[in-house]
């Protein structure tokens, strides 16, 4: 008979697209959905850069080079260096989106059965990357009360084994919006050194940054050997579909491996590359309107849910996501609920249930996670949606006092 691997049957669905059916239902009822569900920003992309693929001279599309048009990472030292990251064309690797980026860091730094710890919540699809590495994530956890703050050192420490190989963080953080503060990142970068840990990187998200500075894993002195660090465009210029990325490490051993798994996939996105080398050409003034955008989106938000009767909802500091503790018993169920049994005026709100995001059993089961990447009108509607809701679910609980913090 036949049977699917182990490695697929252990393969998580996604808990950001496992509602959908439920959308799509809601949609052909005639309900309006607004998306909070996923980071898929409603900002334009910017004119410029279709146009440079539009108008680019191809007669053949060829493929790249295997690391990614050398154009390309040229103009990407350029862009890293505005932001402080020193590093040569011979240390990027373009990838086919953020993904492929972290995929070639867990194939080529860790072994099956080799361990990762990361801080919960996390985004969703580490959990997929390990399984297709084989690796096992070790979660250790943050929480709401604190921000979303990183963990104490002391927390790393006690999951320590001589399985452990690395750490992965996400600055600013998918799903909490958590800005790690330099202090945090220089324990980071005690800890791997200390025991001899890479330091996977996830920057997705470091135009977006609202109450504080922007600290690389790569500003780190004295690391350069255990940082790989993972990035994307996708939500810098709002091109989630260009699927363009980039591995960039400075060990020169994981460089060579990485390249291994890029040759074997052939090359990166090419019409992709062309977007990519005209977004770098955007002025440094490109990114004021839209972090502007999400920042006052960002408050608008958090004002609204903290305003709502036994929610709380720390104020992200970068990204444009927020975990909120909602008064109810079960945030599948109730997300579930407001697509299937719900709506306000022919309209409900799309969330994503915060238990994707843990690793530990249990977590999570009284928060979701809202982006913020709806225009202030839509989002101020959803809110509206949202707080009908909590009143008329059948499963809402009682606010109790650890329902919100008495300050941060």
């Amino acid at each position: 008979m036949l049977q699917i691997s182990n490695r697929g049957q252990a393969m998580p669905p996604s808990p950001i697209r496992k509602l959908v059916p439920y959308a799509e239902a809601a949609k052909r009822k005639g309900v309006h959905v607004y998306h909070l569900n996923i980071g898929q920003p409603d900002v334009e992309t910017p004119p410029a850069i279709l146009d440079a693929v539009r108008n680019a001279d191809i007669t053949v599309l060829e493929y790249s080079h295997s690391a990614g048009n050398e154009s390309y990472r040229r103009k990407l030292v350029s862009y890293y260096k505005k932001v402080g990251i020193d590093v040569t064309p011979e240390e990027i690797i373009i990838t086919t989106g953020g993904s492929e980026a972290i995929q070639f860091g867990f194939f080529t730094c860790l072994n099956p059965g080799d361990e990762v710890i990361i801080p919960e919540p996390y985004y969703a699809n580490y959990n997929g990357f390990a399984v297709a590495a084989g690796v096992t994530v070790v979660p250790i956890t943050s929480h709401i009360e604190t921000g979303f703050a990183l963990p104490p050192i002391a927390d790393f420490e006690k999951v320590i084994t001589p399985r452990t190989k690395a750490i992965v963080i996400c600055n600013p953080n998918n799903p909490t919006g958590y800005l790690y503060s330099r202090a945090e990142m220089e324990a980071l970068k005690t800890i791997c050194l200390a025991h001899d840990l890479f330091l996977f990187s996830d920057e997705a998200y470091r135009e977006f940054c609202y109450d504080g500075a922007y600290i690389s894993a790569l500003h780190l002195e004295g690391m350069d050997q255990n940082v790989v660090l993972m990035d994307t465009v996708s939500k810098r210029y709002s091109a989630c579909g260009a699927r363009l990325g980039a591995f960039v490490t400075k060990n020169k051993d994981v460089y060579a491996t990485a390249m291994k798994f890029a040759q074997a996939r052939l090359s990166p996105p090419g019409l992709a590359q062309i977007l990519g080398e005209a977004a770098v050409d955007l002025p440094d003034s490109y990114f004021d309107a839209p972090k502007a955008e999400y920042q006052h989106r960002r408050d608008l938000l958090v004002g609204r849910l903290n305003a709502m009767d036994g929610v709380f909802c720390p104020n992200p500091g970068g990204a444009f996501y927020a975990i909120a503790r909602l008064p109810i018993d079960d945030a599948d169920r109730f997300c579930q609920w407001l697509l299937e049994s719900f709506s306000n005026d022919g309209k409900t709100v799309m969330l994503a249930p915060a238990t994707g995001f843990y690793g530990t059993p249990g977590l999570g089961r009284n928060e979701v996670r809202l982006a913020y990447v709806l225009n202030q009108d839509d989002l101020t509607a959803a809110m509206d949606c949202l707080e009908a809701a909590l009143q008329a679910y059948p499963g809402r609980v009682d606010a109790t006092a650890e329902a919100r913090p008495a300050a941060l």
